[in-house]
């Protein structure tokens, strides 16, 4: 089974998210999608160049509870396929599974925490919905 097949996105913790948007887009030309999301990295997959890709990338306030129950400052996203056969296999192993699996109409959602307490997002990608939405 595969298991990790990229990163989905990058996430972090800040004082002032607004400024920190604006000085990504500003030096490291990253643009926000919106004002409540940070910036999308679009891509085509290289075996099907006709998909589309995203690495999604965004600070969050230092107030979120969004990484618990980690106490980390950031947070990363990595792109799975069939995330609930991958879920069942991790905790055969041992890995601690933090709430339950998440559908949305671009994917599904689960997490788990590594040994030193990172928590990891999990995100297998509906990848018709996105390559329709990002064309």
């Amino acid at each position: 089974m595969k298991r990790v097949t990229g990163i989905g996105g990058i996430f972090f913790k800040c004082d002032d998210v607004k400024s920190q948007k604006e000085w990504y887009q500003k030096h490291l030309g990253i643009p926000p999608v919106s004002d409540d999301s940070g910036g999308m990295f679009m891509w085509r997959e290289k075996d099907s160049p006709e998909q589309v890709g995203l690495t999604a990338w965004s600070p969050f306030k230092m107030d979120t509870t969004y990484f618990a129950p980690s106490e980390k400052q950031f947070m990363f996203n990595y792109r799975v396929e069939n995330l609930a056969a991958l879920l069942e296999e991790l905790k055969k192993e041992g890995v601690q599974i933090v709430g339950t699996m998440e559908e949305y109409s671009y994917g599904k959602f689960g997490w788990i925490m590594d040994p030193e307490g990172n928590k990891i997002e999990l995100w297998e990608p509906i990848d018709d919905e996105l390559s329709k939405n990002l064309k």
